[in-house]
C-alpha cells in the first residue's frame, strides 16, 4: 500500500527533501505532491491534510495524517520495523536519535544565514562566528558517529539512516554556500551530493524557475559543487523511443545526448534529464537497451 507525501518546492523546501528521502532510501511507496509554498495556496493546499500547516506532511495507507519528519520518520519506523530506517545496534540507534534530534531544534544561525538552495553556491559569502559555531559542532556529531559506528560503510552510521536523512540539507547548505569544513565533513558532504536519490530530486528542482528567486535574490551564485551533468540539450525530431522512459506513455518531448535524440512525454520528464541524465536509472537502462 502506499503513501501520500506532500511536499514544497524542491529547490529550497529543506524539510521537504528530509521528507522525500525516507521514503526514496528505504523503498517506501509514496505519490509525492507539491503543495504551494512559495505561491501563497499553501493553507488552502493542506486544508484536507488538517492540522497540518507546514510541509512535509504524510498521509499514511490507512488515512492517519502526520506532520513534522520528526514525527514522520518515528512514524515510519514503527510501521516498517525492518526497513533499516534507524541503526539497528542499539548504541549506534540511541547515538543516531541524539544527532537527528540535535540537528531537528538546533543550528539556527546555519539556518539563518545559510538556507537551502541547490541553485548553485554563492560567491563571496561572509561566514558569521555563529555559523561557524554551528559548523564546529556538526563536525564534532559526524565525526563521533563515523569514529564509533561508522566501520560499515561511508555513512554517518556506516550504512545509510534516517541521520543522514536530517543532515542531507545540511550539506546543501555547506555546499550551496561553500562553507569551508574539515576533509573529513566534506567528503561527506560530497557522499550526499553525488547520492543518486539527492541528484534526482535537485534535477526536478531545476524544471522550475523562479523570479525573483527565494533566499537569494540577487546574489551571485557559482557552479554547483556536484558531479558535472553529462551534456544534453532539448531539441526537436525524431527519437529513438517512443515511448517515455518513466511513464511508458507516447513521446512529445525531446533531448539529445551523444548525437542521439530520445524522447518524453512531458517537459518535466525531459528537463529533468536534462539537468542530469545520470540521475535517472531508467533513463540510462533505456539508453543501454537501444544502443548496447
Amino acid at each position: 500500500m502506499t503513501y501520500d507525501l506532500f511536499i514544497g518546492d524542491r529547490t529550497f523546501s529543506s524539510w521537504s527533501l528530509r521528507g522525500w528521502l525516507m521514503f526514496e532510501k528505504f523503498d517506501l511507496p509514496v505519490n509525492t505532491t507539491r503543495v504551494g509554498l512559495y505561491s501563497g495556496t499553501l493553507k488552502e493546499d493542506l486544508e484536507p491534510l488538517a492540522p497540518a500547516r507546514f510541509v512535509p506532511v504524510m498521509r499514511s495507507p490507512d488515512g492517519t495524517v502526520v506532520g513534522d519528519t520528526l514525527a514522520m520518520a518515528e512514524t515510519l519506523h514503527e510501521r516498517h520495523p525492518d526497513a533499516g530506517l534507524w541503526p539497528k545496534d542499539p548504541s549506534a540507534r540511541a547515538l543516531a536519535r541524539w544527532l537527528v534530534a540535535e540537528m531537528h531544534s538546533g543550528f539556527g544561525a546555519l539556518r539563518d544565514d545559510c538556507p537551502m538552495q541547490l541553485l548553485g553556491t554563492v560567491a563571496d559569502f561572509v561566514v558569521s562566528d555563529e555559523v561557524k559555531t554551528d559548523l564546529a559542532r556538526i563536525e564534532e556529531l559526524w565525526s563521533l558517529a563515523r569514529t564509533r559506528h561508522g566501520e560499515d560503510g561511508p555513512w554517518l552510521f556506516g550504512t545509510y539512516s534516517l541521520a543522514d536523512v536530517f543532515f542531507a540539507p545540511v550539506a546543501a547548505r555547506i555546499a550551496g554556500f561553500g562553507l569551508s569544513v574539515s576533509l573529513e565533513a566534506q567528503a561527506y558532504v560530497d557522499l550526499h551530493l553525488h547520492d543518486l536519490a539527492f541528484r534526482r530530486w535537485r534535477a526536478l528542482g531545476l524544471t522550475i524557475s523562479y523570479d525573483p528567486v527565494p533566499y537569494i535574490e540577487g546574489r551571485t551564485l557559482t557552479d554547483w559543487p556536484g558531479p558535472t551533468p553529462r551534456p544534453t540539450t532539448p531539441c526537436g525530431g525524431l527519437s529513438i523511443n517512443t515511448t517515455c522512459p518513466y511513464s511508458g506513455d507516447p513521446v512529445t518531448d525531446f533531448l539529445e545526448m551523444d548525437g542521439r535524440v530520445w524522447g518524453f512525454c512531458n517537459p518535466t520528464c525531459r528537463d529533468k534529464t536534462v539537468n542530469d541524465p545520470e540521475a535517472w536509472p531508467a533513463f540510462l537502462q533505456m539508453v543501454v537497451a537501444h544502443t548496447g
